[in-house]
């Protein structure tokens, strides 16, 4: 499914896009001083089929003018109840503050609540502090049990 929001097409990944979208979030996590992790963290986008395609989950693309520019998606999570993660919301930096970030979580929520899912966790790094206010503009609760080495905070919503 195609979505816009101003001159941006957000559209459901294709394995095309693997390469592209894995560069993207490595450069964005070098940015902040994070590492890439492909056989850990970021297992995921390397195998988005099996991570978001055959799990209920979905895993999105951000173009502008056929340029990748950015990623977001889900899937489901074994803790909580009837639960997904946000994953992979990163944008790079020329996108930022235009209002792109609050679209991509807004629709990724009403597609999660579409879905019948109950609770919506993120995991995230303080040095991310644009996605942290974000998370916490829109309702997110800090919690406790963070899984990813990289990351130390975690945010939990009820929808």
């Amino acid at each position: 499914m195609n979505r816009k929001y101003q001159t941006f097409l957000i559209r459901d990944w294709q394995p095309q896009d693997r390469e592209t979208a894995t560069g993207l979030i490595a450069s964005v996590l070098t940015e902040y001083g994070l590492g890439c992790e492909p056989c850990g963290a970021d297992l995921d986008v390397y195998e988005v089929e099996k991570y978001y395609q055959q799990t209920g989950g979905e895993f999105w693309v951000v173009e502008q003018n056929t340029k990748l520019v950015g990623t977001a998606g889900f899937y489901p999570i074994q803790r909580g109840i009837k639960a997904v993660e946000i994953r992979k919301m990163y944008l790079l930096s020329e996108v930022r503050g235009k209002g792109l970030g609050k679209f991509l979580l807004l629709e990724l929520e009403r597609v999660i609540k579409e879905k019948g899912f109950k609770e919506i966790w993120i995991e995230t790094a303080s040095v991310l502090q644009e996605a942290v206010k974000l998370y916490e503009k829109y309702g997110y609760q800090p919690t406790t049990g963070v899984e990813t080495k990289r990351c130390d905070l975690v945010y939990k919503k009820e929808i």
